[in-house]
Parts: C-alpha cells; sequence; structure tokens
C-alpha cells in the first residue's frame, strides 16, 4: 500500500511518525533522510535549525489498517515536554560507549547517531553554562573517556559561542569537539583502560589518536574541513610541543585550539584512574600559567570568562570544605573573587589568601 505524504507543524509532531522525504536546512546534504522515524532527538534538531513543516506519511485509516493486515503498526508516542540535562547526557554517554565498539570494530562514524547525542545537550548549556560546573562530577574513571568525548564537544560549542561564532559553527564545534578521541576507539582496550602512567612506548601508540580520528571524520560530508582538520591538530601547541607533527603558532586552526583547551580542561578537573580531579578555578589557573605560551591567549580567555563569571550571591565551596557566596569578582584576579563565609559571615579575599581556592560551584542542578 502506498502511504499517503502530508505536512506537519514541528509542534504537532509525534515520535513515531516517518519522514517522507529527506529533510535540509540550508544544508548541502540531508540533516535527516527520508524514511527515519521521528525520535526525541529528531525533534531537537528541528527545533534547533527552526524548521516550520515536516512532510511525514499520514497514518492509514483503520479501515485501510484491516485491509492491509497492518493492524500490529506502532501508536505514536507524545514527547515528554521537559527532558533533564542530566537524562540526555547519560543516554548520550551510553549509546557513545556503543558506537565506540563499532569504531573500533572498523565501522563508519553515523553522524546523525552523533547529532542526536550532541544537539540536545548543546542547545540545553548554551541557554545555561551552569551546567558546565556538572560535567565532572557526571564523570567516573572507568568510563571517563566516553564522558571525555561528550564534555569536550559540549565545552568547546559554548567556547565557540563565547568567541562570537554563529550557531552553526558552535555545533560543528560541539561535533568536532566529541569526534576528537574518536580514533581512541582503535587503539588498544589495555592502553585505553591503563590504571597508571604510560611507558613511553604506550603513549607514543596513543600519540596515534589524532590520526585514526581524521580517518574516522575524513570522508563526513556534514563536517567542515576546518573541523575535521581541527581534529587533526587538537593536541598540537603553538610551541612546537604537541603532536603528531609538532606544529606551531601559524600553522595551527583556531578551531583545533578551542577542542586543545576545552580537552584539557575537562581531563584536568575530571578524575582519572591515575588521577584525581581538581578545582576548575585552579584548572584555568593552571592553564594561565604553567601552560602559556601553548595555548592562544584570546581562546584561553574565552573559558576563563565562562568559568568565573560568576553572578554575585553564587553559592560555592572552598577547598577548606567551607561553604559561601560569591560577592565580587576582581578583574585582575578573576578566578579569586571576593567570597562571604555562610556558616561564619567572614569575608575572605581569594586573591590575596592563596592557599584557598574556589573547589566547586554549587549549582541548581546539585
Amino acid at each position: 500500500m502506498d502511504l499517503e505524504a502530508v505536512f506537519m507543524r514541528i509542534e504537532e509532531l509525534q515520535l513515531g511518525k516517518v519522514i517522507a522525504e529527506d529533510v535540509f536546512a540550508n544544508t548541502q546534504y540531508p540533516i535527516i533522510h527520508k524514511d527515519t522515524k521521528i525520535k526525541p532527538e529528531h525533534l531537537r534538531v528541528f527545533e534547533l535549525f527552526n524548521l516550520k513543516v515536516i512532510l511525514v506519511y499520514k497514518e492509514p485509516s483503520t479501515e485501510e489498517l484491516n485491509e492491509n493486515g497492518l493492524e500490529n503498526q506502532v501508536t505514536a508516542v507524545s514527547m515528554p515536554k521537559y527532558i533533564a540535562f542530566e537524562t540526555y547526557y547519560n543516554d548520550a554517554v551510553n549509546q557513545l560507549k556503543k558506537e565506540f565498539s563499532n569504531w573500533g570494530a572498523g565501522g563508519k562514524i553515523d553522524i546523525t547517531k552523533v547529532r542526536g547525542m550532541i544537539i540536545p545537550l548543546i542547545e540545553k548549556v548554551l541557554e545555561d553554562r551552569s551546567y558546565i560546573f556538572d560535567l565532572n562530577a557526571y564523570s567516573n574513571p572507568k568510563d571517563y573517556l566516553y564522558h571525555h568525548c561528550i564534555a569536550t564537544g559540549v565545552i568547546a560549542s559554548v567556547m565557540a559561542k563565547k568567541l562570537g561564532f554563529e550557531r552553526g559553527i558552535t555545533i560543528q564545534m560541539a561535533i568536532a569537539g566529541m569526534l576528537a578521541d574518536s580514533g581512541m576507539a582503535r587503539i588498544s582496550n589495555r592502553l585505553r583502560e591503563k590504571k597508571g602512567q604510560l611507558t613511553k612506548e604506550e603513549f607514543e601508540e596513543v600519540k596515534n589518536h589524532p590520526y585514526y580520528s581524521f580517518m574516522l571524520v575524513k570522508n563526513l560530508p556534514a563536517l567542515k574541513e576546518v573541523m575535521k582538520e581541527a581534529i587533526y591538530q587538537h593536541h598540537e601547541r603553538l610551541d612546537g610541543s604537541g603532536y603528531p607533527k609538532g606544529d606551531r603558532i601559524g600553522s595551527i586552526s583556531n578551531f583545533a585550539q578551542i577542542i586543545a583547551v576545552a580537552d584539557v580542561f575537562h581531563a584536568m578537573t575530571s578524575e582519572r584512574l591515575y588521577r584525581t580531579k581538581q578545582s576548575p578555578f585552579k584548572v584555568m589557573e593552571m592553564i594561565k600559567e604553567e601552560e602559556f605560551g601553548k595555548f592562544d591567549i584570546k581562546v584561553v580567555q574565552a573559558l576563563v570568562d565562562i568559568v568565573v563569571d560568576l553572578p554575585i550571591g553564587t553559592k560555592i565551596e572552598l577547598s577548606n570544605l567551607e561553604l559561601g557566596e560569591v560577592m565580587y569578582i576582581n578583574k585582575y584576579s578573576p578566578t579569586r573573587p571576593l567570597v562571604k563565609l555562610i556558616r561564619t559571615g567572614e569575608i575572605i579575599d581569594l586573591s590575596s589568601n592563596r592557599g584557598l581556592y574556589i573547589s566547586r560551584v554549587i549549582t541548581k542542578n546539585n
């Protein structure tokens, strides 16, 4: 039986409807293909690209179903109006674990699945950057790699927005950041899951992963060439100390630098098999001071602004476990604001009290 197609407004769509033609959004290639059954992530994609109507197959009448033996066709289910960021995040991590197994076995990247994982997350975090402070709490040492890929993509997209790039680039940055370590799927599990420090020979093998990542993404038409280059270069450093080629300033793209800083920030603020997590504020100081000369100053400053631009009254926890609230941001030492302790009312200037620092921001999400 040939099914009739009808246009439906996005807000009227239900899960389970089937798309009747390839969907484009000022793109050379479809963002969603014909005959795709609509899932929650597709609704997010439609909203993100500001699509108003979609051509879907019309459901046959009861008489038609009975005549054609289709009584068991699945009934569409309405989409829940609100899904928590953490739910999307955990779903993305679990899905990515499955994709990694596929890539490790020689499979290709399914860009539609990748979009479905990352777009709902960046949609939320671009509206409320406080989710950035929860990323290291979600992670765990055993599944660190998958958490790291998702988080790097999310952080890279927020940085791109802070640097003034338009929405299409922020989405591309999220996808590139998420896929930057996809080549780790081609590194042996023994090295990926090693609890101690890698030997020199083992590290040399791990240093091949940007090349493996590039090989996985090079034929993806939906990913811009500059993003593929950024994936290949995301471990290069401006002083020539990076890999795989040891490129220097002038040869490394800004997009690669965005992924690089997002990558280092999440890695240093997360608990690993061989290292405890560190404060986002402490990490920003380390990136600015100890890693000076390796990263573009404007890119680093964009992340500093994202992390330290805390509204007055923001609840925080200090490194001595005292709870406090932000009273004033010192523009000359933005990672070390003036805080008021909740327990005693004491006011502490962290810029002059170097023995203390903000260990975490207490968000409405935790």
